[in-house]
């Protein structure tokens, strides 16, 4: 065995594999989602080396736990690099997507020929494809104005929607821009928004105040980018008061919400990247289910759908087995389009944000997939197509491309 080792070790030594790290929360808070993300980027790679891999090599992956921080994150990103990382690849927090995406721009400007992609997975904040944006940064997930466009879209014509609108929202970046995305929805949606509140992220215990302003201001339907246990207490204190409302949310099927909520949560909407029940043969999420023993959930589709993009992307190049070349694979991804189950998705190459489906859902008794061991889960109220959901480059966003 060691002979047969060091023969192979010898006759694949001069081809160079692809190596992808993903840096992300596999420690505190955020473990879960981090797992999430990690499982679904080990599937795609699978897929890939499935196919013969790249570069006459399978690609490799290597974990780094940021243990949810920005800091940590900082010291990942610099082990990568001594590990001879092309991608990286994180989702969960826009503020270490931020870190993220700053360390790769300064490294590709010291080190021109070893140059590193990011592989943005569910940072959403708006700056990453605004004035942070640059050449290396891929976004391969939807940002709030795509979210609260398709909800109002949707919600409108399935006479969901209202003529009154509330937006609570956390206090930052997130918050901020699915607040902003809200407001500018309301002339194409029709309704006024009669409240708006922005507090502190998961600092606050009892909802109670907050829903009775939501109560005064007689709002149809209630807006909220909020994740976590803020959604949540929110819901439940909504529940507890006996408001009338419809929620209109970005990340409610995030685990464990619908289990907590309870009945709370029946006919509020969701707007997201994937949605099990969307899927018109249900083919991949079977094949997901087939290969990890369990359904995709939460933030698994669309990450294994980035996945599948940049294998379409490798699938052009032809390194021959020499040196990586990222900036030909970063050149190859803005020209890729992958047809995923939802329709096809594509990299628009001012700021490089894909230009993607987005599912608009709401909550259910008797659902296919039922969420978090329920009798609950999400029916498909419209898939909207990317070229309807996008919105236009920002002005903030001055990409500056190789040689140019």
């Amino acid at each position: 065995m060691a002979l047969g080792a060091g023969t192979l070790g010898a006759a694949t030594s001069q081809a160079e594999p692809l190596k992808i790290g993903i840096i992300e929360s596999l420690s505190g808070s955020q473990t879960s989602t981090g797992r999430l993300y990690a499982r679904a980027v080990k599937y795609g790679v699978d897929r890939i080396n499935a196919a013969g891999g790249f570069n006459g090599e399978p690609v490799q992956v290597t974990e780094y736990d940021n243990a949810g921080g920005a800091s940590e994150a900082a010291d990942k990103f610099r082990q990568a690099v001594a590990d001879g990382v092309n991608i990286i690849i994180q989702g969960a927090s826009s503020a270490i997507a931020g870190q993220l995406t700053e360390d790769v721009r300064k490294h590709n400007l010291r080190n021109p020929g070893k140059e590193m992609i990011f592989m943005n997975l569910g940072g959403e904040a708006m700056e990453l494809t605004g004035d942070k944006c640059q050449f290396y940064h891929f976004r391969f997930t939807t940002t709030a104005p795509m979210r609260i466009t398709a909800l109002v879209n949707a919600m409108k014509k399935s006479d969901a929607l209202g003529s009154k609108a509330y937006a609570i929202n956390q206090n930052y970046s997130w918050g901020k821009d699915v607040q902003a995305a809200v407001e500018a929805a309301a002339s194409e949606g029709g309704y006024e928004v009669v409240g708006e509140v922005l507090h502190d992220v998961n600092k606050i215990q009892d909802f109670a105040p907050f829903v009775a302003r939501i109560k005064s201001a007689e709002p149809d339907t209630v807006f909220t980018g909020n994740w976590s246990n803020d959604l949540l207490l929110l819901m439940k204190a909504t529940g507890d008061a006996g408001l009338d409302v419809t929620f209109a949310t970005t990340f409610l099927d995030q685990p464990g919400n619908i289990a907590n909520a309870g009945q709370t949560a029946l006919g509020h909407y969701i707007a997201n990247n994937y949605d099990n029940a969307a899927t018109p043969t249900n083919e991949f999420p079977e094949a997901y289910k087939a290969a990890t023993g369990a359904y995709p959930i939460f933030v698994e589709g669309h990450s294994t759908f980035a996945l599948g993009q940049l294998q379409e992307a490798l699938s052009t190049l032809d390194f021959k087995g020499g040196d990586i070349n990222v900036t030909d694979i970063a050149l190859a991804l803005e020209n890729s389009v992958y047809q995923s189950p939802l329709g096809p998705i594509s990299v628009r190459k001012e700021d490089h944000q894909t230009i993607r489906p987005v599912v608009v859902s709401k909550v259910v008794k008797g659902a296919k997939y039922p969420a978090d061991g329920t009798d609950m889960g999400f029916e498909t109220v419209e898939v909207i197509p990317g070229e309807k959901a996008i919105y236009p480059v920002q002005d903030s966003c001055q990409m500056k491309r190789p040689n140019a």
